[in-house]
Parts: structure tokens; C-alpha cells; sequence
């Protein structure tokens, strides 16, 4: 599994709550957050690789989540906002981690003024800054789609997009939009230490896409019923590994043991795909009809069987279907085998949403807020967890190509129905919860 097979701890992310480091002025807020992160994670690298070394398992990403920003520091105006934002940056590179999550704003059922200072310092802070990710949750099963805060992300990515155009939009690739966001996802781009959990925790990604293509590689004749087993019992052994690092770690680190998010991530390496894993099902390629009830099975099977391995499951917990991640999802967007319509159905049965999606640049804010309306409408009444992580590429249109590089990969620019949903977007206010909300 390790050698040949791809088989890896994904993300040991460390959450950090902050607290405690409320105050006034941004300067004093920035200083107690920096010291914060670099104290309680100063360790967190260097346990990581003593892991590595003493089992032989690859943990490809440290990361950090930290408490939603516009929580604690709801008294800051925009500036202020990128203050912190910069101090947050600054205290991951430090630590030496991949990643820092949590510059985020809960606004499923309104903004307050932290919230709105955030979401306008969005796009200065992640084209300023390396390692910070932010993430926005827009909608839930019990509050409903706070439109205008869709109809607002749509111009925030756009800026955020012409703002890192050097670099073909990346900062996209750090903002994901939720409906349903989870407050102990280790995943970026959109972790945050939510305000239910502990002090500090360790939580961990597992992986293993090619460990699961190679279980169903090995049962050609196998019905679909019978591959679901192989699949579950794949899942908990991967599972497994995620839960002895997790415990491992937290003694190690002094630090509460919180989940294993038992997710399928893919990678761009070849054998490491789950666009693969649907096609051993039987499918011609990701995009054929059947894709959907393909995916509806793995992602089943993958969630029974790891939660058997660990007593503590959370996170999203399923099949990821990142575009630009995955080199089969890569190849049939770019024979055009799939499109953002077709991905938009595969969500309503895997984990997350649409995810690493490139797509050209003179795409309009309007159109990308209703792609984020649609996929939130599917979390909203499906009470699962969806997001959208769009990049529209600045000087470039469908026939294009974007590198990103390592585990972010590459992606073709996908088409998008320019039919314009402005008038709807522009009306705001807020969509209902459903009537299955009422469940109390």
C-alpha cells in the first residue's frame, strides 16, 4: 500500500483556538495571535517527521486551523483584518507548516460588522500572504442561503482572481465558499477551528485512492454489492493507519485527539485518483452516465467502512472530486468527457462540491455567485456539506491550461453556461430553510 499504492496520511492538522487573543487594537490582537500559533504549534512539524521516521508512513501535510477570524476579531475594520491576516501568514511560516486555515466568517443567516471587514479584506490578504487560507459558509440546512453574501463572494473571487493574476488566479485556490461548513474539517482550503471544540486538537486526513483502485482492480467479476464490501473493508484499514498516527501524535504532542476525516484525496500523481476508481467500476470515463451512482457507492462504502475504524469520525469524511487534483479528472476535462453541470450532479453524492474548477476569466461575478447558489441549494436540502473552490483564470478561456503545481496539479479551463442569472442574484435576502430544518 505505502510503496506501490500511494497510500498516505494526508494532512496531521493541528486547531488552535484564539480566544484568547481578543483585544482593541489590531496590532496588540496580531502579536497575541502570532505567539499563540508559534508556542502551541512549535512542535507540530518536527513530531510529524519523528512519525514518518519511526513508522514509515508518509504524512504529506502539517497544517493549522485556527478560530473563524471575524469571531475574534469582530471590532476590526478592513485594515485591521489584513493585519491579522499578515500575522497569521507570518506564524505558519514560522512553524514551518503547509498551510494555515481559518480566515473565515460564518454568515449563514447574516453578516455582522467583523464579518463584513473580513469578507472585503479577502482578496488583499490572500494575494499578500503564502500559506493562509479562507473560507466563507453561506448557508446551512437550519438557517437557509444568506444571498447576499453569495451575491458578494462572486465579487470576491473575481477580485481575488485579478488580484493574484500573475499568478492565474492562486488565491482562488485558497477560498472556498460553504453551505453546511464543518467546525473540524483538517482539509484546506477550508478548515477553521470551530467554536465547539477544545483548547487545542489534533485532527487527521487520511487518503487512499490508489489502495482503493487496486482493491477493485483485483475483483473484475465482482457485483457491485460485493465490491461495496471490498471497498468498506479497504476503508478501514486505511482509517486505521490515520487513527494510530492521531493517537501517536497527540501523545507526543500533549494535545487532545480529535478526528479522522476518513476522505478519499486525490492527488495529480499518476495511480492516485478517484476519476480512476470509477472507471475500474465500469465506466468509459468520469462523466458517462452512471458516473453519479458510481460515485453514490464508493463514497457510501468508503464512510461505513472507516467509521468501524475509529471512534472518533468527522471532518467531511467521503470521495473528493478536485479537478485539477486528479489526474483522471484532469483528462476528462480536458477531452471534455466532463462538465461543471455534470460535477455539480456528482456532488450531491460525494464530499464537499465543486472543487479546483478553472474557468475562464471574464467570467462575471454574477454568474460565479449562482454557481455558489446552486451548490449551497444541494447542501441546504440534501443536509450535507458542499462548497465551491473556483478559479477563473485572468487572460484565459476555454482551449487553456493552468499549472498550479504539487499537490494543487493542473486543470484545463472548463466552459461555463453564460446564460446570466443577475436579476436573481441581485435580489438578496434569504433563502428559506426547507421545511425537513424543523426537526427539533
Amino acid at each position: 500500500m505505502l510503496q506501490t499504492q500511494n497510500l498516505d496520511i494526508r494532512t496531521i492538522t493541528m486547531g488552535i483556538s484564539l480566544m484568547s487573543c481578543q483585544a482593541e487594537a489590531s496590532s496588540k490582537m496580531a502579536a497575541k495571535i502570532y505567539d499563540k500559533i508559534t508556542t502551541r504549534a512549535e512542535r507540530l512539524v518536527a513530531v510529524g517527521e519523528e512519525i514518518e521516521r519511526e513508522y514509515g508512513l508518509p504524512i504529506i501535510n502539517k497544517r493549522i486551523s485556527v478560530t473563524p477570524v471575524s469571531i475574534i476579531a469582530g471590532n476590526l475594520n478592513r485594515d485591521g483584518m489584513v493585519e491579522v491576516g499578515r500575522a497569521l501568514d507570518r506564524a505558519a511560516q514560522n512553524v514551518g507548516v503547509n498551510f494555515l486555515g481559518g480566515f473565515s466568517a460564518l454568515v449563514q443567516k447574516g453578516t455582522t460588522k467583523g464579518d463584513e471587514a473580513l469578507i472585503q479584506a479577502i482578496p488583499q490578504v490572500l494575494s499578500e500572504t503564502e500559506l493562509l487560507c479562507s473560507s466563507v459558509n453561506v448557508g446551512s440546512t437550519k438557517a437557509g442561503i444568506n444571498m447576499d453574501a453569495v451575491g458578494e463572494m462572486g465579487r470576491v473571487i473575481m477580485e481575488t482572481s485579478n488580484l493574484t493574476a500573475d499568478r492565474d488566479g492562486f488565491g482562488c485556490a485558497k477560498l472556498v465558499v460553504f453551505c453546511n461548513a464543518v467546525e473540524d474539517n483538517p482539509f484546506m482550503a477550508g478548515a477553521f477551528h470551530g467554536v465547539g471544540e477544545p483548547e487545542c486538537t489534533l485532527n487527521i486526513g487520511v487518503s487512499g485512492p490508489g489502495v482503493v483502485l487496486n482493491s477493485v482492480k483485483k475483483h473484475p467479476d465482482l457485483s457491485l454489492g460485493e465490491l461495496s464490501n471490498v471497498i468498506k473493508k479497504t476503508a478501514f484499514k486505511v482509517t486505521r493507519i490515520g487513527e494510530l498516527v492521531g493517537r501517536v501524535a497527540s501523545r507526543k504532542l500533549d494535545v487532545p485527539f480529535g478526528i479522522v476525516d476518513l476522505s478519499l484525496a486525490p492527488t495529480p500523481a499518476v495511480g492516485d485518483s478517484v476519476a480512476d476508481i470509477l472507471k475500474a467500476l465500469g465506466l468509459e470515463d468520469v462523466g458517462a452516465h452512471g458516473t453519479t451512482a458510481c460515485l453514490a457507492m464508493l463514497n457510501d462504502a468508503v464512510k461505513k467502512g472507516g467509521a468501524m475504524a475509529s471512534a472518533h469520525v468527522g471532518g467531511l469524511s467521503g470521495a473528493f472530486i478536485p479537478v485539477s487534483e486528479d489526474q483522471g479528472f484532469i483528462d476528462a476535462a480536458a477531452a471534455g468527457s466532463i462538465s461543471l453541470e455534470k460535477l455539480e450532479a456528482m456532488t450531491c453524492v460525494c464530499s464537499v462540491g465543486l472543487d479546483m474548477i478553472a474557468i475562464p476569466g471574464d467570467t462575471s461575478a454574477e454568474i460565479i455567485s449562482g454557481i455558489i447558489a446552486d451548490e449551497a441549494a444541494i447542501g441546504m436540502i440534501n443536509r450535507k456539506t458542499t462548497a465551491v473552490r473556483i478559479i477563473p483564470v485572468p487572460g484565459k478561456d476555454v482551449g487553456g491550461w493552468v499549472e498550479f503545481g504539487g499537490l494543487l496539479g493542473r486543470a484545463p479551463i472548463m466552459p461555463v453556461n453564460r446564460k446570466a442569472p443577475n436579476l436573481f442574484i441581485q435580489r438578496g435576502g434569504r433563502i428559506p430553510a426547507p421545511i425537513h430544518a424543523l426537526n427539533n
